[in-house]
This record gives C-alpha cells, structure tokens and sequence, in this order.
C-alpha cells in the first residue's frame, strides 16, 4: 500500500449514542496514518448528521454502499452483532480490509464463515483490552519468566451493563439469538485479556447465574426478558501453567466500577487494575509489580467523541491502538493484529465457558 493515508469507512457511526462515534472516530483523528473517508448508518438523516459533525468527506444511508466505494480501503462495521455477517462478508467479497467489533458472529458458525471468508485479507477483531500498553507490557514480563514460576492469578471485572434495568434499544442484548450478551462480550473481554497476559486458557471450569431474568426498560416502562446469563465465577488453566479464578459481575454502578488482574509467581507479583464503567475493554489500565519494568508506551488515541455521553471517556485508548496495529500491517504486509482467526478462538472459548456451566463438567481446549 502507499504512503497516503488509510481511508476508512465506518458503518454504524451515528451521532446519538454509537460506540463508533465514541470509540472509533477519535481513534481515527489522532493518527495521521487515517483519513475518515465515508460514514454510513439505515437513514439518510443520520448518516448525513455524522459526516458533518466528525468530519467525513462522505456519507451513505446503504451501508453496502459505503463498501462499494472504490477511494474506501478499510471498512470498520460497528453496528448490532446480528447485522455483522452480511456486511462482513460484503466487505471482504469486495476486496476491503475489515475491523470488526466483537463477537464477530452471532453463533460459531457465523464467526468460522467469516474467519474462512477473509483469506489473506488485512481484518482486526474488536477484542480491543489486550492492545492497551499496560497490557502488553504486563504480558512481556510474564513472557521474559520475570515473576518465576507463575502459581496462580485472580481477576474481579465488573460492567454496568446486562443489570437490572435497561432501555428499549438495548433490549436485544438479552436475546439469546443475537450472540451479543453478557458471555459473548464482558466475559468474552475480561477472558481475551487474561489470555494476553498469561497465554491461551486450556481447562475451564465455570458457573454461570441469570440474576436478573425481567429487565425494566427505562425508556417506556416496559419489560425485557432476559434469556442469557449475567454473572460468571469460573476458575480457568493457562498455557502459562497459572489457574486463575475469574469472576465477573454485571449491573455494577458506576462509582463501584473495578478491574483487576492479580499475578503471583515464585520471584513476584504484578497487577492490572482499570475503573471504567463499561470493562475492561474501555478506558486506560494501570500496570504495577514487584518487577522493574518500562513503563508502558503512551496511547495513541484518548478521550472520545464529539458526541459521546461522558461514561464513555477515553474510549477511543484502546481502539486506537487496534488501529495503530492495523495500519502497520497493511503498510508493512505483515498479520501481527489479532484478526477474525482469533475472533474465532475467542467464539470457540465462550462456547466451552457455556458447556462449562451447563454440564458442570471441566473442558479442554484444543492447543
């Protein structure tokens, strides 16, 4: 590719609550190596409403549009899970490199057809936690041996979301048919990060509670059910030879938001702590241990959108440097970001985390 920026194309970039405009339009401005080529969303009005407030030279109410666009290289799609397949796939038949927001799929078998789908293609999948600077260079130093032998690893991660209460737009979260619930996204994160650390889960054993079955709808007064679970305790083995007990807690007010990720070894500690409302994939960390280390490269991108709702500060930290990876890869022709074959290790982990709890039998994972 040239030297020339990067256009992107982002579908689901609306101005009234979008994790896009939140996340990946300040991710975008901070990096040179970009250009905000086209913004697409279903209604006219709200696509052109996007392109003037974040700065688009384009818009599209057709996102199939947008990815037909010959001057777009890179087409984000950030929209509800159940429309990520058809775009996908439109995406990656046109030619385009893809980022996508996490799960990929509804289902599995949505995710192995997109992951097939994209040959040698550039794609990026939005398990964006384990690119955050703390945590890579926590993973380097549990890499290089610095802690000794690892003996175990505790991790407490919470969400304000999949709680009590709710509003009609979200209402699809507790859908099991929409593979975009509590286990696919929180626990899917929280998992990918303790992966980045401490190397692939091999054994999980889990347990899984549906707390809150009715979920009140703020906005009209009405009711949700909830066909997914919304609390995780499981404790899970790592390549790294580290049990970890990980538990993960949703509906948590904000000011009782917490991360943590605690690592024992034979020669030390260290530990991961963040306090973003939304998870571990949202918002900076803080990396401390009983190691000296370097301290961890400052992000590319922070704070957020133009329009985003203040809980959604610093959004744009971590996604920005899954753009910063991405771009050198497709400068460099290289596959070092995590793409939609770890998308699907990641589908496939969630899975065994539900027969986990389903069975209560431990499952292992293939290596």
């Amino acid at each position: 590719m040239s030297s020339s920026p990067i256009r992107v194309g982002v579908i689901g970039a609306d101005t009234e609550a979008s994790w896009a405009g939140a996340s990946h339009i300040p991710a975008l401005a901070a990096q040179p190596e970009f250009r905000l080529a086209a913004v697409a969303t279903r209604r006219e009005e709200s696509a052109r409403r996007a392109a003037e407030v974040f700065g688009a030279e384009r818009w599209f109410a057709d996102p199939l549009e947008l990815i037909g666009d010959p001057s777009v290289d890179l087409v984000t799609v950030a929209v509800k899970v159940p429309a990520h397949r058809e775009l996908v796939l439109a995406a990656l038949a046109a030619g385009k490199a893809v980022y996508s927001e996490s799960p990929l799929g509804a289902t599995v078998a949505q995710t192995e057809e997109m992951a097939a789908a994209a040959g040698r293609l550039h794609t990026a999948i939005g398990l964006q936690g384990r690119h955050n600077p703390s945590v890579r260079r926590a993973g380097q130093i549990v890499a290089e041996g610095r802690l000794g032998r690892l003996l175990s690893a505790r991790v407490c991660a919470t969400t304000f979301g999949n709680g009590p209460e709710s509003v009609s737009a979200y209402a699809y979260f507790d859908k099991a048919a929409a593979g975009a619930g509590f286990l696919t996204i929180a626990v899917g994160h929280v998992l990918d990060v303790v992966e980045a650390v401490l190397g692939r889960v091999t054994e999980i054993d889990a347990r899984t509670e549906l707390l809150w079955p009715r979920v009140r709808l703020a906005d009209t007064g009405g009711t949700s059910v909830r066909e997914t679970p919304d609390h995780l305790d499981a404790v899970v083995k790592t390549a790294s030879g580290a049990p970890a007990g990980v538990q993960v807690l949703a509906g948590v007010p904000a000011a009782d938001a917490r991360f943590s990720l605690e690592v024992r070894g034979t020669d030390g500690w260290l530990a991961l702590t963040g306090g973003h409302p939304a998870g571990v994939q949202v918002g900076d960390l803080v990396l401390t241990s009983s190691a000296e280390f370097t301290a961890p490269d400052a992000p590319v991108a922070t704070g957020a959108g133009p329009t985003a709702a203040e809980v959604w500060a610093g959004a744009s930290v971590n996604v920005g440097e899954v753009y910063a990876a991405l771009a050198r890869d497709m400068r460099n022709g290289t596959y070092d970001t995590p793409g939609f074959a770890h998308a699907l290790h990641n589908s496939r982990l969630i899975a065994r985390v539900e027969r986990a709890a389903r069975t209560g039998l431990r499952q292992h994972l293939p290596q």
